[in-house]
């Protein structure tokens, strides 16, 4: 299938899913991310969900990186360039919703992208070969092209992966894992 086939696809099976699931889903999905070879870094990137498009919840992973004592770091979107700036979530770090309904810190201590060890990635679909279907804007092709090649991205995801993508681009970056409530696919 095509990205905007899978899109279409994905949003409707998210939309049809109800808060328990999400919240059974989202905690299946936390606790699976305890089995990867993951924790012994220091910078963690989190999104943190749009509640409105049925995403990943990911406050159960903010809690076992907070419980772990990792930095967690926060985006902040810019529809204009398409473009992150990266944020340390701290205690003072205020989190406003913007006109997208995505919440984001509203300002704070920012943190270079090259410092990031491990980033959890939004998606719709995913295939065998690791390559993601999201919104369509291209914020995290941008912001992973600008990772350091051993940056480990992990996909989260509800429902499993399709065989093949078949209009992957060039600068589209894969994962290197994408985890569902049921399985961890390693890519």
């Amino acid at each position: 299938m095509t990205k905007s086939e899978l899109r279409k696809a994905y949003k409707l099976l998210r939309k049809n899913l109800t808060q328990s699931q999400i919240e059974d889903f989202s905690l299946q999905i936390a606790n699976q991310l305890l089995r990867l070879p993951i924790w012994d870094f220091e910078f963690y990137h989190v999104f943190l969900s749009i509640k409105e498009l049925n995403e990943v919840n990911t406050d159960y992973i903010l809690n076992i990186l907070s419980g772990k004592d990792k930095h967690i770091v926060l985006s902040k979107s810019d529809f204009s360039t398409l473009e992150m700036t990266h944020y340390l979530l701290t205690d003072s770090t205020k989190i406003k919703p913007n006109k997208w309904h995505i919440p984001e810190p509203v300002s704070g201590i920012t943190i270079d992208t090259n410092r990031i060890d491990v980033v959890f990635i939004p998606l719709l679909a995913f295939d065998d070969s690791g390559h993601r279907v999201g919104y369509g804007k291209g914020f995290y092709d941008k912001f992973l092209a600008g990772c350091r090649p051993n940056t480990i991205k992990i996909g989260l995801s509800f429902f499993k992966g399709t065989d093949k993508i078949i209009d992957v681009f060039e600068e589209d970056i894969s994962m290197d894992y994408c985890v569902t409530p049921e399985k961890i696919y390693r890519f």
